[in-house]
C-alpha cells in the first residue's frame, strides 16, 4: 500500500497550491527534529517533507492522483493516463532522502531556530557584517530575503526529481532586488574611501542541500558621492533553484555628523555666538573636513540671524567633477541673555536706536 500523501500533509485531494504550502509549513516547523525531541519526529519530518515535494510539483501530483505511489515510482510502470509519461522510462522519481534540505530551500534557511524563530517564524538567513567598521554587528534585510521569492513562504521548489522529455522550461526569474543602507561619514564622502562587508548568504550544492557561505563585498566609495547613489553587486543573493539569485544593492546614506550638515556639495557648519559678540563683532573659529580650522573675522559688522559665510572651495567634491569643490556655508546661532537687569536695561535703551530700519 503506498503513502497518502494527502493524509500525511492533512489537506484534501483538491487542495490548493497555497493550502499544501500552509499546511506543509505548519508541520515542518512542528516536527523540526531541532525543535521537537519526540521519537516520531524525525520520521514525520521526512513524511510531510517528501509528501510536500510531490504535491507541490503539478506533473508529479497529477501522476500520483492517477496511479499512487507505486505508479509515481514507476512500479506499475507509470503507465495509464499519465500525460504520456509513462512505462518507457520518461518519468524516473526518487525522493533525495534529505527534509533539512527541502526545509532550507522552502524557508530560506537552514537555521530556523537561531535566525529564523527570531521573528515569528520568518526571517532573513542573510546579513552583513561592515570589516573594520564602528560596529560589527550584523544587520539583516527585515525579512526581505529569507522566505523565499517574493516575500512569502514557500516559494522554494526542489529540484531533486529527474524529470526527462519535459516541456521547454521557462525562462528564470529574478528576484526583485535586496537593498541595505551604507551609513558613510562625511570625511568618508571628502577623498573617497572603501567599504569591504562580509555577507552570509545560502548557496545550493549540486546534491540539492543547502549551505551557508561567507563572502568579502569591496565597495569604491568615490569622492563626492551623494546619499542614495546605489551600488549593486549582480546576482549575489540566495541561491534558490528555479529562481536567479538576487541582485544585493547598498544605498550611500549621510552617517549624522557633529559639526556638518551636507546641503548638495556645500556643507553647513552653525557657529554659537553671544548677543554681544554678534552686535560688536568677534573671530569665530570654524573647522573643516580636512581638519584645518579657519577663522572668520565680524568686526566692525553686526551679525544678524540670517548671516551666512560663504567659504569657498571647502566644502565636498563634485561627483562628476572630483576637482571641483562646493562651499562650506557658515551661519550663526545667535545666544540671547535670559535677562537683563534694570541698570542693563537703561545702557541699551539710550544706545541702541528705537527706529527699527536704522
Amino acid at each position: 500500500m503506498g503513502k497518502d500523501f494527502y493524509n500525511i500533509l492533512g489537506v484534501s485531494r483538491t487542495a490548493t497550491d497555497d493550502e499544501i504550502k500552509k499546511a506543509y509549513r505548519k508541520l515542518a516547523l512542528k516536527y523540526h527534529p531541532d525543535k521537537n525531541k519526540s521519537p516520531q519526529a524525525e520520521e514525520r519530518f521526512k513524511e510531510v517533507a517528501e509528501a510536500y515535494e510531490v504535491l507541490s510539483d503539478k506533473k508529479k501530483r497529477d501522476i500520483y492522483d492517477q496511479t499512487g505511489e507505486e505508479g509515481l515510482r514507476g512500479g506499475l510502470g507509470a503507465g495509464a493516463g499519465a500525460g504520456g509519461m509513462g512505462g518507457n522510462g520518461s518519468f524516473q522519481y526518487q525522493y533525495h532522502g534529505d527534509p533539512r534540505a527541502t526545509f532550507a530551500q522552502f524557508f530560506g534557511t537552514s537555521d530556523p531556530f537561531g535566525v529564523f524563530f527570531g521573528n515569528d517564524g520568518i526571517g532573513s538567513n542573510m546579513f552583513y557584517t561592515e570589516i573594520g567598521g564602528e560596529s560589527d554587528d550584523p544587520f539583516g534585510y527585515g525579512g526581505r530575503g529569507g522566505m523565499g521569492p517574493g516575500g512569502f513562504p514557500g516559494a522554494f521548489r526542489s529540484q531533486s526529481f529527474n524529470v526527462q522529455g519535459s516541456p521547454q522550461r521557462k525562462q528564470k526569474l529574478q528576484d526583485p532586488p535586496i537593498e541595505h543602507d551604507l551609513y558613510v561619514t562625511l570625511e568618508d564622502i571628502n577623498s573617497g574611501c572603501q567599504k569591504k562587508m562580509k555577507i552570509s548568504k545560502m548557496v545550493m550544492s549540486q546534491d540539492g542541500s543547502a549551505r551557508k557561505e561567507e563572502k568579502i563585498l569591496n565597495i569604491n566609495v568615490k569622492p563626492g558621492w551623494k546619499a542614495g547613489t546605489k551600488i549593486t553587486f549582480p546576482k549575489e543573493g540566495d541561491q534558490v533553484p528555479g529562481k536567479v539569485p538576487a541582485d544585493i544593492v547598498f544605498i550611500i546614506r549621510d552617517k549624522p555628523h557633529s559639526h556638518f550638515k551636507r546641503e548638495g556639495c556645500d556643507i553647513k557648519y552653525t557657529a554659537k555666538i553671544s548677543l554681544r559678540q554678534s552686535l560688536c563683532g568677534t573671530v569665530v573659529k570654524v573647522p573643516t573636513l580636512s581638519g584645518e580650522i579657519l577663522t572668520i573675522s565680524t568686526v566692525g559688522e553686526v551679525l544678524k540671524p540670517n548671516t551666512v559665510k560663504r567659504l569657498q572651495g571647502r566644502g565636498l567634491p563634485f561627483p562628476k567633477e572630483p576637482s571641483r569643490r562646493g562651499d562650506l556655508l557658515v551661519s550663526f546661532d545667535i545666544q540671547f541673555p535670559n535677562q537683563l537687569n534694570q541698570n542693563a536695561k537703561d545702557i541699551l535703551s539710550d544706545l541702541l536706536p528705537m527706529d527699527t530700519n536704522a
